[in-house]
């Protein structure tokens, strides 16, 4: 049913309450009830990566003041989120942010907004976080908009194994690395490792007369390449690695390493999109990717994912909505 504000107005005050369905309708749009009113929102706006450049900054301040209550706050998935909105300033709210190329959203069964680590700028950063938010913001949040999927789907760009935004706790998570390589030959056993003395890990250690290097072990934050004054590991790769079924909340789980290494951000982009299309298919109302993968196997979704057969099906799988 569509409400006229007129409609909502004299439903308030008859039962002292917006209806239900038109709650959850706006619900779905990024309008949340403010549980102190009943009859206020609170507005989630998406900013990628959590950047804001003045020009947006005064119109959000500008907007939280002709249409809230004049703050804003950001959500942990770094949105703006705009409080205190009166019902018949949501549309007006809606028309003046359209203006700046910004919109509402950030709920419901589908993409969340994506977040990023602040890798970019971060010196433990071995990625462009901010750069690989935006692509994905585009190609997952704003491309997937209106698919709906079995539960909230949150994706997280991490700069390095910090994990300081908390891949390994999202749906997906990619994390940037740097493998070192290793010449033990080249060691000249200093009675100081420099390199052994730079692993934060101890993957990297002095033993007897030479140094020994657990690549199993090692996270590949890259904090060793190029201390060794003897060239020891002066190279490296620099790449991706990506976490599959994490959640955080009532019931945390930690994701699990998709096999493998990817030094493409193309082959990574498209990963997530498959895990995006394998949760879309197979994964049951209500359910999170984690239960998804747990009911299924792990095996089951590296199967899925390592052919093109789910991006070929995209349309199809999009399309049973």
């Amino acid at each position: 049913m569509a409400y006229t504000i007129e409609d909502v107005r004299k439903n308030a005050q008859i039962l002292g309450r917006i209806p239900a369905d038109e709650v959850k309708r706006l619900k779905g749009q990024g309008f949340l009830q403010d549980k102190n009113t009943g009859d206020h929102f609170n507005a989630r706006i998406p900013i990628p990566g959590g950047i804001l450049d003045q020009q947006l900054a005064g119109a959000l301040t500008q907007a939280a003041a002709r249409y809230g209550n004049g703050s804003f706050a950001m959500t942990t998935r770094l949105s703006v989120e705009i409080q205190g909105i009166a019902y018949e300033n949501i549309e007006p709210l809606k028309e003046f942010l359209a203006a700046y190329g910004l919109y509402n959203g950030g709920t419901g069964p589908k993409v969340r907004p994506v977040v990023a680590c602040k890798g970019a700028t971060c010196h433990y950063g071995l990625i462009n976080s901010y750069q690989i938010c935006r692509q994905m913001h585009e190609r997952f949040y704003v491309g997937y908009h209106d698919v709906k999927l079995p539960h909230k789907f949150k994706i997280a760009v991490g700069g390095c194994p910090n994990n300081c935004v908390k891949p390994d706790l999202n749906d997906v998570g990619v994390i940037g690395q740097r493998v070192p390589h290793y010449d033990p030959s080249l060691c000249r056993n200093c009675k100081v490792c420099s390199v052994a003395k730079e692993c934060p890990i101890h993957a990297a250690v002095k033993e007897g007369d030479v140094i020994s290097y657990d690549a199993e072990r090692c996270s590949h934050c890259g904090r060793c390449v190029g201390k060794c004054p003897f060239h020891v590991n002066d190279s490296f790769t620099d790449g991706f690695r990506i976490y599959v079924g994490g959640r955080w909340g009532k019931e945390a789980a930690r994701g699990q390493f998709l096999p493998g290494f990817y030094t493409s951000l193309d082959e990574v982009l498209d990963t997530v999109e498959k895990c995006i299309l394998f949760f879309k298919e197979s994964g049951k109302a209500g359910e999170r990717f984690a239960q998804t993968i747990d009911r299924l196997g792990m095996q089951t979704l590296e199967k899925a994912i390592s052919g093109p057969d789910l991006l070929d099906r995209k349309s199809q799988i999009i399309e049973n909505n």
